[in-house]
């Protein structure tokens, strides 16, 4: 996810003596606070429940350091009679830019935590609960983690949550220290035809690797001559839209190398990545192979690897988008001229099943068609007649 970037500045106390000289007010340690659950959608997004208010209702919620607030869906507003009031207030994403209004001085629920206090400016993510086949029905961002020290494990799928203070990073472990506006900004190193360093979103609410605007592939020459980038669907907040998708040869985040990795070019043309100062951004497909203590109030961000840090970066193309309405994944984009366009997938097409599977989870038949070079029987319901497709998928590299 990609928002508007604002400044935050924190003080450092001091406090001197009657003979003149300082000395740094001793922090206290960390307080444990909660233990959160979470799930794990397709390209690592982390999925948390947690109510608001008095609303009984178990709610889903992004938890996304790419956001520079905390947000509510506007159909899930209307469904529990949650206030909402008009502001003046814009929001940038991937589609475009609008104004939001905001439900006021609400309290956030979580297992052991009630996060009081809250702003919540209200968005339309349909498009969301249709890419992840379950109602998303909030963002939680900026709000949230600027209030404490985060752990995020993607070994055990929980977070833990602890006051400000002193707090132990693991030993191996590396601490980056990003530019923390509402949304942390890491420079890296990309490394393709030539080596580049510049700034990219620390972004755990963008499903994908890696991605960088098309305006800093142009002026920073980066690409190799040799890439031949393949047309894909990209879905995020205001919409979707489309992109393309190739691989780099290295990405860099601290000491530790990344190679041949997915990567999305976005012509970027509300300037959501704020280019030149960034060039893109680096997300939860490359971030959830770490463990993290994500310390806003010491503008820190600890990373060690996990036991996801080897898994493969091999993606397969399809040019297929699929969407979940209800009980039933149907067909939104074929891209011309690729494989799936090619096997004869049509628009509102309905999946009945992908390869030997059944089971009706869209995040289960994405993983399947993520699979490069794989011969892939589909079934499929088109005008109220089931027809068996076959799909060669490609490998991006």
């Amino acid at each position: 996810m990609m928002k508007w970037v604002f400044a935050w500045i924190c003080a450092c106390l001091l406090t001197v003596n009657p003979a003149g000289a300082q000395e740094i007010m001793e922090q206290p340690e960390a307080g444990f606070l909660a233990r959160v659950p979470f799930r794990q959608f397709s390209g690592g997004i982390m999925i948390i429940r947690a109510t608001v208010d008095h609303v009984k209702d178990s709610l889903n919620f992004i938890l996304d350091t790419g956001s520079g607030g905390i947000s509510l869906d506007s159909a899930t507003c209307t469904d529990l009679g949650i206030s909402i009031r008009p502001s003046d207030t814009s929001i940038t994403g991937i589609a475009g830019v609008k104004k939001v209004p905001f439900a006021f001085n609400k309290t956030l629920h979580l297992p052991g935590l009630d996060v009081d206090k809250l702003n919540f400016h209200v968005n339309d993510y349909d498009i969301l609960s249709s890419v992840y086949g379950e109602k998303i029905d909030g963002i939680i961002g900026y709000s949230f983690f600027s209030r404490y020290v985060v752990k995020i494990n993607f070994d055990s799928l929980y977070l833990e949550v602890f006051t400000p203070g002193k707090i132990e990073y693991p030993y191996g472990s590396t601490t980056l220290r990003p530019i923390f506006t509402t949304i942390p900004i890491q420079n890296m190193q990309v490394k393709d035809k030539r080596k580049v360093q510049s700034n990219f979103y620390f972004d755990t609410g963008a499903g994908l690797c890696f991605l960088m605007s098309e305006r800093f592939i142009h002026d920073s020459s980066i690409l190799h001559r040799k890439r031949k980038p393949l047309l894909t669907q990209a879905e995020g907040m205001g919409g979707k839209m489309q992109m393309r998708l190739t691989v780099v040869k290295e990405v860099k985040l601290g000491p530790y190398h990344f190679r041949a990795v997915p990567t999305y070019l976005y012509k970027d043309v509300y300037n959501v990545t704020a280019y030149p100062y960034t060039g893109g951004l680096v997300g939860n497909d490359i971030l959830r192979r770490f463990n993290m203590i994500v310390n806003y109030p010491q503008r820190e961000i600890n990373i060690i690897p996990n036991s996801h840090f080897h898994d493969s970066f091999e993606y397969g193309y399809t040019g297929l988008s699929i969407y979940q309405t209800g009980d039933k994944i149907t067909v939104g984009d074929v891209i011309p001229g690729s494989p799936a366009d090619e096997a004869g997938f049509k628009t509102d097409d309905e999946l009945i099943s992908v390869g030997t599977n059944f089971s009706g989870i869209i995040q289960q038949y994405k993983n399947i068609l993520q699979e490069p070079k794989k011969r892939i029987t589909v079934i499929v319901r088109r005008n109220d007649q089931l027809q068996q497709l076959v799909i060669e998928t490609m490998s991006i590299r």
